[in-house]
């Protein structure tokens, strides 16, 4: 894969644009690990802009969340008595852990794996105000698409450095690993008998 990037790192440069509504849209809809991914890109080849990641990040998940909690205060009720009791017990959890930390909640629910989707939805249904919800989600979001661009970018600089570091003890290393298992085939080999 590495050889595809560079080979065709002038047209993916040309064509960023693309990769960066591709992310909007993964956001959208959910995400982290594509931010991660294209804050390494970013450190490891230069294709993408760290700050456009987290633009795009940004606006994503901000529109993805503010679309569930709009569609959970307008049709929230009728859409969960079609729902599996799974789901149900999911909106209850979130509906609890919203009275009990409110403001914290919202502000956190991105991190929290297994309500991360179904958070916004819940919030919607309940008597969170739309202004206090988009105030909230808006600070949440930059902090959620800062961190994980910023995670991914990290990565993505000390993978570079350990591999320019440590290049000439990975072809060591693979040959090592090649011959250990050509031994250990030569000796599991069953015996001609004589």
């Amino acid at each position: 894969m590495e050889g595809y990037l560079l080979e065709h790192k002038d047209f993916l440069i040309e064509h960023s644009h693309w990769l960066y509504l591709v992310l909007l849209i993964g956001t959208f809809l959910e995400g982290e690990t594509m931010v991660i991914i294209a804050g390494y890109f970013a450190a490891t080849y230069g294709y993408l802009s760290l700050p456009l990641i987290i633009l795009s990040s940004f606006i994503g998940t901000l529109c993805g969340d503010q679309l569930a909690f709009y569609i959970g205060r307008f049709f929230g009720p009728r859409l969960v008595e079609k729902w599996s009791q799974a789901a149900r017990d999911r909106v209850a959890r979130v509906t609890q852990m919203l009275h009990r930390y409110d403001a914290w909640f919202i502000m956190s629910f991105r991190f929290i794996y297994g309500v991360r989707n179904v958070a916004p939805f819940a919030i919607g249904m309940s008597a969170i105000t739309n202004l206090r919800f988009f105030v909230l989600n808006f600070i949440a979001a930059a902090v959620w698409a800062v961190s994980f661009g910023c995670i991914g970018y990290f990565f993505g600089q000390v993978v570079q450095q350990l591999l320019q570091d440590m290049h000439h003890y990975v072809l060591l290393a693979i040959v090592v690993v090649a011959v250990g298992f050509w031994i250990i085939h030569r000796l599991r080999r069953p015996k001609p008998a004589s």
